[in-house]
């Protein structure tokens, strides 16, 4: 039971026998600097249930958990909020128990529990992962990382949008102007070489459309009426029909574009569990709208398209079925939800991680999800994010105007080179361990800077700022880990014995407070699905180390005892520093 469960606990059973009144929770916050005191009980939250005045409420369980536990000391009350002072015994037993423990704050799965599945990145195969991928993929995985270290088994997923009206636009262009080139042929990853036609087919379109405006017709007419979307369109058919040499253009070219990502998702770092394609799910989506037809779920439209009508839930109509017959991306996700929980039964709920511009789309595929009559279907996420934005402004993949994925990561690698040659700290490195370094700071500036913030707010990104080995960044951290690594470098005496007879300093005390936080952070985080607050987490313990080393001498201590303690301190805020990173995807480096 850690410190705020014991106070809680004894909170309640001295509001129970001063005032006879049983209280549901005690909120707690911490201590402002200017009083003294260790954890702050707020009074005012109980005084719906307590009446009376809050001073005196205060004063009065103060006295009664100074009386009933040994670990409160002391206590003061100021207005509704009772400060309470807890010895020193506490702590350094506390961090006895977890000092030497690598995995604190980590919980192990149960056998029995449900499984979580956790839906990231999910791209096109006409185009090259992009900035809006990359957050999405940093999103994914860390939730994924955090929701494991939270005590629940894990399934990495993604599903592949291998079909559509997109990946002929590629293919057609490709056929028509490729002149047979291939990845090989031109050097190019394979996934570029598609995006580059995908761009080619949307430049030849906007001529088509210009001609036949100029020939009378409308805009709308144009956009329906170009040669080149009509020829996508019937191509698209012929695939659903399982034409030979359509279905053969398309293997290899996604075939191409998926060793391209397997070389971006390297480098970023990212792993999956079970790849789904929509081209596999697609058909298990169309048999259930079948179904959903014959219970009611749905209906059919004259034209033979088929909906859901959503009016009665608050939402709108919503197409599942077009009237040609072919699926649109509802009858996938609701084909790929089916067939991931027919495959991993123990899965109990599912995350996906889609930008909030989808927000709309999976409260649908939700709600017919729960009317088709899955149990599994109220355990469903929608992890919604913000955009992330560039200063040079927003980015668009069929006018070729996105921010390449391969390209930003190469980028911070370079940038972390130009600002740590500048800073002149690598004498003595060989030009390999320099180049892992950088790449180290680098990736760490990139994913701390997009995950640090909260998922549903939207980002500017800044490259240089995120470098940055100053302030609230990923190199900053990552500073503070080496110097303490330097630290346990020159540590050249036990420190595995446990040290009980201490008085702290402030500092101290300070750092192993916010350390007894490690595990709760964890489960908020994992409850929140939120990766910034482990992030600001790992930062405040940074700040409150770096506060700890600038005014408490550790190396030289008075005493063997303070030395020894103090080194320990410091190699516990190093693991959580590792740890918290790892939850983020993000290494450590030994030294900087």
């Amino acid at each position: 039971m850690n410190l705020q469960e014991t106070l809680s606990e004894s909170v309640k059973q001295a509001v129970k026998s001063i005032y006879n009144v049983a209280i549901s929770s005690v909120e707690f916050q911490a201590t402002r600097k200017e009083f003294p005191g260790d954890i702050t009980i707020v009074v005012f939250s109980m005084l719906r249930e307590v009446k009376g005045n809050p001073v005196q409420i205060g004063e009065q369980i103060g006295q009664f958990l100074k009386d009933n536990l040994d670990v409160v000391i002391g206590f003061n009350v100021v207005k509704g909020f009772l400060n309470i002072e807890i010895e020193d015994a506490y702590y350094l037993n506390f961090f006895n128990a977890i000092s030497q423990k690598s995995d604190f704050g980590f919980v192990e799965a149960k056998q029995d529990d449900k499984a979580v599945m956790v839906e990231y990145s999910s791209p096109n195969t006409n185009k090259p992962l992009h900035l809006g991928h990359i957050r999405n993929n940093l999103l994914g995985y860390s939730v994924a990382e955090i929701i494991k270290a939270s005590g629940k088994k894990v399934y990495k997923t993604q599903i592949i949008n291998d079909r559509g009206i997109h990946i002929c636009k590629s293919m057609l262009a490709w056929e028509r102007y490729g002149n047979g080139e291939t990845p090989e042929s031109t050097g190019l990853k394979g996934d570029k070489l598609v995006g580059n036609y995908y761009v080619k087919f949307d430049q030849e379109y906007k001529k088509e459309i210009a001609e036949l405006i100029n020939q009378g017709k409308t805009e709308a007419e144009a956009k329906q009426e170009a040669p080149i979307i009509v020829e996508a369109q019937n191509m698209l058919l012929n695939w659903e029909a399982g034409d030979e040499h359509v279905v053969s253009l398309w293997k290899k070219m996604n075939a191409w574009v998926y060793s391209g990502f397997d070389v971006t998702y390297k480098n970023l770092g990212v792993n999956f569990d079970k790849l789904y394609y929509e081209s596999e799910t697609y058909l298990l989506g169309k048999e259930f709208v079948a179904e959903g037809l014959k219970t009611g779920v749905f209906f059919k439209k004259e034209d033979g398209s088929v909906w859901c009508d959503l009016t009665e839930d608050g939402l709108d109509e919503k197409i599942v079925l077009r009237a040609d017959g072919t699926a649109v991306y509802m009858t996938q996700d609701i084909g790929t939800a089916i067939q991931r929980a027919k495959d991993y039964p123990d899965v109990g709920g599912m995350v996906y991680t889609v930008g909030n511009e989808q927000d709309y789309h999976f409260q649908v595929l939700f709600l017919i999800l729960k009317k088709l009559g899955f149990d599994w279907a109220k355990n469903l996420f929608h992890l919604s994010y913000g955009m992330v934005d560039l200063p040079s402004g927003k980015m668009k993949s069929r006018e070729g105007t996105v921010v390449d994925a391969d390209d930003l990561m190469q980028d911070m690698t370079n940038t972390a080179e130009e600002i740590s040659s500048e800073l002149g700290k690598l004498d003595g490195y060989s030009e390999t361990d320099k180049q892992e370094l950088y790449q180290t700071i680098g990736m760490g500036a990139l994913k701390y800077y997009i995950l640090k913030v909260d998922p549903k707010k939207r980002i500017l990104f800044d490259p240089k700022e995120s470098v940055d080995f100053q302030g609230n960044t990923g190199p900053f951290i990552q500073y503070t880990y080496a110097r303490i690594q330097a630290i346990l470098r020159k540590a050249d005496f036990n420190i595995s014995q446990s040290i009980t007879d201490i008085v702290l300093h402030e500092k101290e005390r300070d750092l192993i407070k916010q350390i007894e936080l490690f595990p709760e952070v964890i489960q908020n985080a994992a409850n929140n699905h939120s990766p910034a607050l482990i992030a600001n987490y790992i930062y405040d313990l940074v700040k409150g180390f770096n506060s700890f080393y600038q005014n408490v001498s550790i190396l030289g201590a008075d005493s063997e005892t303070e030395k020894v303690f103090r080194v320990q301190l410091s190699q516990s805020v190093a693991q959580i520093i590792k740890n918290g990173f790892s939850l983020l995807g993000i290494h450590v480096p030994e030294r900087m």
